[in-house]
């Protein structure tokens, strides 16, 4: 039975997050020191004592929950994945954790874009909301047929898509997923569209960052969510971080894609539990589940 090892994304944030790895792993103290440094601020502050409002900007979001799943995994001395995944930011701690790219250059790109997604935020406003009872393809059929721009961002689990785009557009399209059949359409709050075109001027900002930053080969494949698929090869692995900025996080075909290539055992590493919820959703009973949130 094969171990993949997962990383959750923006949300799974909350108050007094990685506290216990600081005070009790020197270790831990050490690289979440180096990422206030690296930042230029002392986010540690803002992820041990902020409340649920501080940690919620995206620039402070993202690099919080990196933060607390790479060091985690960092620390684990049980970290011997077979494969690794990470939902949408947490690819990149996926990424980090398997050795493709150095600890340090990860965060900068984290940080790169977060602050570029929060521009994009505040200067097209956009939103996202999960349909949750409908086939995929009818989910894409109704975006496809509404006017505006609106698309299937994160295919989550069996029967739960949530899309991305212009208020208006989402609105629009939550209403005729209702009409269709859908068993809710719940708006997100979210303060943007992630993984929609209207990123598109924070991928062409974090393309220049990603380009100068050396990839490695990972020591296990990694499944990355625009490919649902195993990856190893650095460039292609660069080239799907960067699409993964406009295209859909494929979640729910990763994770098949695991259970297929032989995943029996997954583990959540980082905040929250959110993941485990979605895998059990896909990969039904027979596969074990386990969250990590601190050593």
């Amino acid at each position: 039975m094969k171990k993949a090892y997962v990383f959750p994304g923006q949300g799974s944030q909350f108050p007094g997050m990685a506290k216990d790895l600081y005070n009790n792993n020197p270790k831990a103290k050490e690289m979440l020191e180096r990422a206030n440094e690296i930042l230029g601020f002392r986010i540690t502050d803002v992820m041990f004592e902020g409340t649920a409002e501080d940690l919620k900007a995206t620039k402070v979001t993202q690099p919080a929950v990196f933060l607390h799943s790479t060091v985690l995994a960092a620390c684990y001395e049980g970290f011997e994945p077979d494969m690794v995944a990470g939902h949408s930011l947490g690819e990149f701690s996926a990424l980090a954790a398997a050795g493709a790219v150095a600890f340090e250059d990860a965060l900068r790109l984290v940080a790169i874009r977060a602050n570029a997604m929060q521009k994009c935020c505040e200067a097209v406003p956009g939103t996202m909301a999960a349909i949750i009872g409908l086939p995929n393809e009818t989910v894409e059929a109704i975006c496809a047929e509404t006017e505006g721009t609106v698309v299937a961002a994160n295919y989550n689990s069996d029967g739960q898509v949530v899309i991305s785009g212009e208020k208006e557009a989402v609105e629009a399209a939550c209403v005729k997923a209702k009409e269709a059949g859908a068993k809710r359409a719940l708006p997100l709050a979210v303060s943007g569209a992630f993984h929609s075109p209207l990123m598109e001027p924070a991928r062409v900002e974090l393309a220049e960052a990603i380009e100068k930053t050396t990839f490695n080969a990972p020591k296990c494949p990694v499944y990355q969510n625009v490919s649902a698929q195993a990856e190893t090869d650095p460039q292609t692995i660069k080239s799907n971080l960067l699409k993964q900025l406009t295209s859909p996080v494929r979640w729910t075909q990763s994770v098949k894609a695991m259970v297929a290539d032989g995943a029996g055992y997954f583990m959540e590493i980082g905040p929250g539990t959110v993941l485990q919820g979605l895998i059990k959703r896909t990969a039904g009973p027979d596969v074990t589940l386990e969250g990590l949130t601190t050593l």
